[in-house]
This record gives C-alpha cells, structure tokens and sequence, in this order.
C-alpha cells in the first residue's frame, strides 16, 4: 500500500540538528507529494491528539534550520510505555489517517516506536472491537511503518559513525575547555570539568583529545586502584615538565572498577591535598545541548530525513523498522531492532563491570582513539629503547594554512617522540627544505598547540622545480633525514609527487614520504574530508546566520562568495547548512540562462512576501558571470521589490581555531602517518603515500597513482562524493508544491 501521510516527531531528550531533519522530512515528503504531520511534544502529543497533531505547510519549516532544540517540542511520556497509551496513540493516528512515522530522537524513543508498529495489528483489533475504530478504517491501515533517525548528543547509537547533536555538544564542550584553559594556565590552576554521555565516554573523550587536556575519566575505561595518587603524579609531572594549567575532563557516568561513581567533586577532592584551594570545578551541564547546531549537524539531520523519506517510498520499511545512520559520508540503513540491541549490550557489559568488553563494542575508532589519548596526556615521553634505531622524521607544512594543520603537527612531533624518534620541524615549507630551515622538536615545543589556528611551522605555496631537487636533497643528507610527512593541500601533494619523480636522479629522494591532506578547499583525491574543511564551513555559516537576520530584516537577496576556486564543496555543503535557494559551482556550470530563472524564482518568492533570498557561490564558478555582475543582474531586473547585496567571505574562512572535528582527524591522521613512516624506514623501496578518510576508514593511496586521480586544470579530483548532495539541495529549495487541503480520516 503506498504512503501518502505521514507523521514526524521528536522524542526524549532534545538536540540540535532535530530541526534540520524535521525541515528535511517535511520538505522532502512535499515534495514527493505526501501529507506531512507534525505530532507535537513528542509522545505526548501522539497521546493528546487533537490540535497536537496538525498538517504541516512547506513555510512551516522555513527559517528554521539554524535553531537549536526542536520548533515541534519533545517530552518523555511514561504513558505511552504501557499497552494502554499506546492504543490511545493509535486511535489519533487513525483519526488523522496517519500509517507512517519518521521518530527522531534516542534509544528508548526508537524502541518505542518499534514496539508501537510491532503491536499495531493487535491495536487495531482492540480498537475494532471496542467500537471507537471503524472497521473499514482500521482495513485501510493494517499496518505501521517506522524509520528512525538518532537524535542523541551522547553518540551512543551503535551502527552509526555519528547521531544528530553530538558534533554540535562536542564544539560546546571545546569551546568551554578553550576558555577555562586561558584562566587556568593564567594562575596556575587545575580545573576538573564534567561533561554529559551517560553510558558513553565519546564526548569526554574526544573533547579531552581536541583540547589537549591532562586526565581523562570515562565510563568504558576505569582508572586502576589508587587512582588518586596516579592523578596526581602526572599532574605534578606535567606541571614539573613545564605546563602552568591542568584540565580533567570527567565523562558523568564514570565510576571506578568497584562500579562507584567518579564525581567532578571526587576528583577534586583527590586533587585538593596538592593544590589546596587551586582546583575550580565546571560542570558545562545543558550549555552541551543547546545553542545553533554546527554545520555538521544540520547537513546531517538534512541528509537523514531525506533519506527517510526515500527509505519509506521505497518500501524498504514495510517489513522492519529501519534507522537511519551514518557510516563514513554515507547513510545507510539499519535495522531498528538491531541498532537497540547492540547499544543495550555495551550497556549491560558496563553495568556488569565487563569493561574489555564494553570497549571492544565501542569500535577500532574509539580505542585508537583512547590509546592516542594516553600517549599525548604524558608529561613526557618514554625514552628510546636500547638499541632502538631513531628515525629523523622531517614535518613540513605546504599550500595555504589550514586550521588544524597545528594539531596535526602535535601529535606527529608526541607520538614520534614516544616512540623513540626524532621529530625536525620544517619552516616556511618546501623553502625550509630548500633552505636547510630545519630545528629538532622535543615534547615540550609543541604545548599547547592543538588548539591554534594557522600553522606555526609556517607554510608556503612554492612547489620545488629545477635547482630545488639538489638543495633538498642535499638537506635531507645533511640532516639524515629519514622519512617525510608532509601536510597540507595542493601544493603538499604536487611537491610530493615531484619529490617522488625525481628518485631515479636524487637517491636522497628514497625515503618514505607520506602526504596528509589539509585544506579548506577539500579538493584532495584519496580522502573524502581534508583538515581544515570543517572549520571553514563552520566559519561560513556562523556568517551567513548572521547575513540572513540583516537580509530579512531589510528585504534583501544576497550573493555570498566562498573559497574553493574550481572546488564547489565549500559552497555546496554550506549552501545545504544555512537553507540557500541556490548555490553555483563551477562543476555544475552557470549559464545566463540558469540566472534568468533564479531571478523569477526570487521576484516570485518577493511577491508572495518572502523576505530574504541567499545565494552561495563558489569563488570561480564562472569566469564571466562573477559575483558582481550577478548582483547587478538581479537588483536591475528586480523591479525594484527587493535590494540586492554580495557578500564575499574572504580569508575569514581560514582562519579561527580548529573545530573538534579538525583537531580530533588530524590527530588520528598523524598518529597513522608516522606509525607508516616508521614502518616503511627500512623498506628497500620506501612507499610514497598519501592518507585519507574514505567511507569510513583510513587508508593510504600511492602518489605514483596522484596524476590519474586528479582534474589537473581545475585544481580537484575527479570523483566527489559531496556531488550527490545536489539533489537534496535542489529539492528543499524549489518553490512549495500545491497540494490538496488536507483531511482527517475518521
């Protein structure tokens, strides 16, 4: 039986993002030609009926992307966990003829829905048979059709990389630790900061990760017996080596190994015999779920709703709840059921202190990303092991400064360093290596830095040709230099390749060399996501925000330039963060008849009394047709209904510090490179590398493979993945459809 109405709602605890998929479901579900409900307060309202279930209109959903919590309200509902509830909230839906429902919310909302449709037939029968159901509308709706989309700061969905609002609670939480660690470094404090997760230790862990914090408690991962006094020595050590503040970053549902709670106040207390009255306690508490969801998170929630839409036309529903999640940049279906069962088992090993177990079922991401933790935390490295041969691992920044280009070098200079190795610090790029430019880095030099923005190597766009290849081989004689890990964008790459050509002419060029990918533009082949990418796009729509209450206050269309040149990515996926009406890329072209048709789309919108328009360009879309000549355009022939403005970002978008994302990949990225410089150190034909995320995964692509991979002339590869996002942007964007009124179904 084919869908024509459906329900959405949010459930338990709110996040941001949620407003993002429910515009997407909505807007996607018009747009297909379905009747979409909004049940307001979540279960709650599915139980009161009434005006709490209502029709929904493609303007209901407008401006509404960039808010936190969610516009149709969320609230726990006890009652409806009994059978009793349930048949009441089936009534409802019946009386508005409503057989499918697109639940956006947590493990326990999910598997209330899944029990729901389960019982449905059951429902059904009850109601029949105590005539408050006709019969004939009860045979029109046998069955209940459910997709799921997780909504969950504490990113404890099992089958899913990632739940709508834990990347936005994890800038919270950065940004939060970022400020405490000035006053802390400031007088010499210690701060204990608690962060939410429950059962889950991902934001505590990755929040300590991206902020370089000193200890970390989470609850898969009990510290040893007297923890307390280990606390302290490596505190002391730290400060000892040199650090003026200390941060513990406490997950709220750690305990130690006997199952006892490990408070905020716990571990103050265990610090408070060394630093008396210098320990301050933060709990961040709901400042993590609240506030504007980060880009992420409403391309996220965007892509998800659209999917569950697609998921329901298509059928894939009817014999199994399904969830949506994410694995890598893709989504991907999976069985409700399931998803709730295996997050329920990492729960049970906890609860029964099985805690080898419990990380186990956390994943590879997440213990390697514990492991990198304890080793970066130390206040020193462990010294090399005799008769340990120490590699001279070089570190260069190449091509435009990318946010988290610091972070990486960070972990490259610590982990090297653990390892036994010597890390060279290479400045101004490709001209140090030409140059000679080259100091060693001890664990202490790098303090500090996971946070800044920019790249304190330095950095340059030179890529090396003709007398370069002598001089750079001739430093890496003299320095011994035994690998090289190479960061950056465009320039790193094509510097690395010709590094690489030139092997048969420079035996010096024989080492291994890996390539790790940091730019905004994200136009690197090998890797779906560069360093830096994410910050810009933060960047951008933080902006944007901002543009869209000044357009709509003064009735205005604007045209907003972003980086990219020839790489539409930036403009596509900030395009699908901020609700543009349209976006331009060079891979899509622009014709001037394309502006023509946006500009009768826009006078249209103006005259039925929309009150701003947004326009995102990539920087070289089109030679001709640049962003001036497109606001001239449009304010000419306008008629005079509404004022036309650019809006070109500039260099704003490379700079700031690093979001979460970008220091916590480019840690992972760095540990993964040197771990292969090492590897390959005593290889006959060292490997030339470069690292990348691809569907999920880390893997490394030969730089003997670079020339094939790329659009040479526009500077890209020649695969996107970000490409099939277009047609989710164009279907929320086009005008609202004509539907017939809606009715109730009694």
């Amino acid at each position: 039986m084919a869908v024509t109405r459906i329900g959405v709602l949010t459930s338990g605890g709110d996040a941001s993002g949620m407003n993002a998929a429910v515009r997407a479901i909505v807007r996607t579900g018009l747009d297909s030609g379905l009747e979409v409900w909004a049940i307001d307060e979540g279960y709650r309202g599915l139980l009161e009926g009434g005006d709490k279930i209502r029709p929904l209109r493609w303007s209901d959903v407008g401006g509404i992307i960039h808010r936190g919590g969610t516009v149709i309200g969320t609230a726990r509902s006890e009652e409806f966990r009994t059978r009793e509830g349930r048949l009441k909230a089936a009534r409802h839906m019946l009386h508005h003829g409503i057989d499918s429902l697109v639940v956006v919310g947590g493990d326990g909302s999910l598997t209330g829905a899944d029990l729901f449709r389960r019982e449905w037939p059951g429902l059904l029968d009850d109601l029949v048979a105590a005539g408050t159901v006709d019969a004939a509308v009860a045979a029109r709706h046998p069955r209940l059709t459910v997709v799921g989309l997780v909504g969950s700061i504490d990113n404890d969905a099992a089958g899913t990389d990632m739940t709508i609002g834990a990347d936005t609670a994890l800038h919270r939480i950065t940004e939060a630790i970022d400020a405490i660690g000035s006053t802390a470094s400031s007088h010499q404090r210690a701060f204990v900061v608690e962060v939410m997760g429950r059962h889950c230790g991902y934001l505590a862990l990755m929040g300590a990760i991206a902020t370089g914090a000193d200890a970390l408690f989470i609850p898969e991962c009990p510290p040893g017996d007297n923890w307390e006094a280990a606390l302290v020595d490596t505190l002391k050590a730290g400060r000892a080596a040199g650090r003026r503040d200390s941060i513990v970053v406490v997950a709220e549902g750690a305990t130690d190994r006997q199952g006892l709670p490990i408070t905020a106040e716990r571990v103050r207390q265990a610090l408070a015999s060394w630093l008396g009255g210098e320990v301050r306690i933060t709990v961040l508490g709901h400042m993590q779920r609240g506030g504007s969801p980060s880009a992420f998170d409403r391309n996220l929630g965007t892509v998800m709703g659209y999917a569950a839409i697609d998921t329901l036309l298509s059928g894939a529903a009817d014999a199994q709840s399904l969830v949506m999640g994410m694995r890598g940049n893709r989504v991907v279906r999976i069985p409700l059921e399931e998803c709730v069962a295996d997050s329920r088992r990492i729960n049970a090993a906890l609860e029964a202190r099985d805690f080898d177990a419990a990380l186990e079922m956390r994943g590879t991401s997440f213990n390697d990303a514990l492991r990198t933790f304890n080793t970066l935390l130390k206040a020193l490295p462990h010294p090399p092991a005799a008769g340990q041969r120490r590699l001279r691992l070089g570190i260069v920044h190449a091509g435009a400064v990318a946010p988290g280009m610091n972070a990486a070098v960070r972990a490259a200079v610590r982990l090297a360093t653990d390892d036994g190795h010597v890390a060279l610090g290479v400045r101004r790029g490709f001209h140090g290596l030409v140059a000679g430019d080259i100091a060693e880095m001890d664990w202490m030099s790098v303090n500090g830095w996971a946070p800044m923005g920019g790249a304190e190597l330095g950095t340059s766009r030179d890529v090396p040709a003709g007398p370069d290849f002598y001089a750079i081989a001739r430093t890496i004689e003299q320095q011994a230099i035994d690998g090289l890990l190479i960061i950056g964008g465009w320039e790193a790459y094509a510097g690395a390749h010709r590094l690489f050509e030139e092997r048969a002419n420079f035996p010096a060029f024989n080492i291994p060399i890996v390539c790790l990918p940091a730019t905004i533009d994200n136009n690197l082949p090998g890797t779906e996501l560069s360093i830096g990418a994410d910050t810009a796009l933060n960047n951008i729509v933080s902006v944007v925000d901002k543009i869209k209450q000044a357009a709509a206050a003064e009735q205005r269309c604007y045209v907003v330039e972003v980086m990219g040149r020839r790489c539409g990515y930036l403009a596509m996926m900030s395009g699908l963060a901020t609700g543009a009406e349209r976006v331009y890329l060079h891979e899509g072209g622009v014709t001037l008849k394309d502006l023509v048709e946006d500009l009768e789309k826009l006078v249209q919108g103006f005259r039925q009394g929309r009150r701003l328009g947004l326009m995102i360009r990539s920087e070289d879309a089109n030679d001709v047709y640049d962003t001036s000549f497109m606001c001239r355009l449009f304010e000419e022939e306008g008629g005079g209904l509404f004022d036309v403005r650019q809006s070109i970002l500039g260099h704003l978008q490379q700079g700031g510090d690093p979001s979460p994302f970008d220091r916590i990949q480019a840690t992972r990225l760095a540990r993964l490179s040197i771990r292969r410089l090492a590897g390959q150190a005593a290889a006959r034909h060292p490997s030339a590398e470069f690292i990348g995320m691809q569907s999920g995964t880390v893997a490394f692509g030969s730089l003997e493979d670079y020339p094939r991979l790329i659009d040479a002339a526009n500077r890209r590869p020649k695969e996107q993945w970000w490409l099939d996002v277009r047609k989710i942007n164009e279907a929320l964007s086009r005008p609202a459809p004509r539907l017939a009124p809606a009715s109730t179904d009694r």
